[in-house]
């Protein structure tokens, strides 16, 4: 049986390298989107407006047992540009989460996302998870669209799942990829490894 979330390690392709978290990322981070309402608008937490707001943040994620932080660095500039998680998802067996992820406005319809899922997803399962989640806010319809792009099976809502920063509810909509799905859009996703 699979240990419930993996070692922090260094995943990289021609696009992107995801390196563990730490606080050395936080002046990239910050100017790649702190205090950005939009991007943060749809995370369970306020915008940061600060380095270090954002580096409590970091520092929350780094000493919580449930996650496995990566900063999502593009290798053109050698800059982290955005976070992203391997979360527990407690009651089943075999199953890891994706998610906790957002990317600074300058890398969004790029190929970034989809080169940092393509690492995640082949290593969650290489690990031996069969089973990849993602969730994100029902209001959220561009991570919604993006998640189903890369091969997101809708697998229900969580309604008023938990409240968002301002108070109101948010329904959750879960999104899963068994490994025996992953191939067939692992090659639709990289047409030129096919």
């Amino acid at each position: 049986m699979t240990a419930k979330l993996p070692e922090p390690v260094v995943l990289e392709n021609d696009v992107v390298r995801l390196e563990p978290l730490t606080l050395d990322h936080i002046p990239d981070l910050f100017a790649a989107g702190g205090g950005d309402e939009e991007l943060w608008r749809w995370l369970p937490i306020s915008p940061p407006r600060s380095e270090e707001e954002l580096a409590k943040v970091a520092r929350g994620l780094l000493s919580d047992d449930q996650h496995v932080p990566f900063a999502v660095v593009v290798k053109e500039s050698g800059r982290a540009v955005g976070w992203t998680t391997y979360g527990d998802v407690p009651g089943f067996d075999e199953s890891i989460e994706i998610g906790w992820t957002w990317y600074g406005r300058a890398v969004w319809r790029t190929a970034v996302n989809t080169s940092c899922k393509l690492l995640l997803i082949d290593h969650a399962f290489e690990f031996g998870y069969n089973r990849v989640l993602l969730k994100t806010d029902i209001l959220n319809l561009r991570s919604q669209n993006a998640i189903k792009r890369i091969g997101g099976l809708h697998e229900g809502t969580l309604r008023r799942h938990r409240r968002r920063p301002d108070g109101t509810w948010r329904d959750t909509v879960c999104f899963g990829i068994l490994d025996e799905e992953w191939p067939e859009h692992r090659a639709r996703l990289t047409p030129s490894a096919s």
